[in-house]
């Protein structure tokens, strides 16, 4: 009985290992109420559906650096008939506390079909190749945002030739304005920073 016992508590440890729970505890009010619409992020060993800090254990800071690819997308309240724009940026590039090369641009994805949001994919047009979140030594935490947008039917969306040249200093706003994108309809974030630090 005691060697049953024993294996169930090893058990329940080697179940944790997989069990990512990330807090809002040392989040500022600001960070935390950045979060809204129920937009989902997917890396394989981390799901994010609210404004969290990514945990220093387990080295996933490392992995969502330097290992992993573009993460699943989920938005269930997706209409099925609507397009929408993903943007993922950096607004704290170099570092918080002096952004002179926000916003930086990470992955931008456009005529995302509704029904495939829907079910955790992007089928769309990638006008940004995803880059992963990868804040600099000694620079702090860095807020990697998720902006969900709808797009307007019959407006194509598309990068000048300047932003093209360049994912940093980019005018997020000036992008939303001229294709009339309107308010996100879902917004996620999380912070972290560099692995090594």
């Amino acid at each position: 009985m005691a060697l049953l016992g024993s294996f169930l508590v090893l058990c329940a440890c080697s179940l944790e290992l997989f069990h990512v729970e990330a807090t809002q505890d040392t989040l500022s009010t600001l960070d935390s109420s950045f979060c809204h619409g129920g937009l989902e992020v997917i890396y394989p060993e981390l799901d994010i559906d609210e404004c969290v800090i990514i945990p220093k254990d387990r080295k996933l800071r490392e992995k969502v650096s330097t290992v992993w690819k573009a993460p699943q997308i989920y938005f269930t309240r997706a209409d099925k008939k609507k397009m929408y724009v993903l943007v993922m940026v950096d607004p704290d590039a170099p570092r918080r506390n002096s952004p002179t090369s926000a916003y930086w641009r990470h992955w931008l994805v456009v005529d995302i079909q509704g029904t495939a949001l829907k079910k955790g994919q992007i089928k769309g047009t990638t006008l940004t190749d995803y880059y992963p979140p990868s804040p600099p030594q000694k620079t702090g935490f860095h807020r990697y945002q998720f902006l969900l947008f709808e797009q307007l039917p019959d407006a194509p969306v598309s990068l000048t030739k300047q932003e093209t040249a360049s994912r940093g200093k980019w005018d997020l706003q000036a992008f939303v304005t001229r294709f009339g994108l309107g308010k996100p309809v879902a917004t996620l974030q999380f912070l972290t920073q560099n692995y090594k630090d």
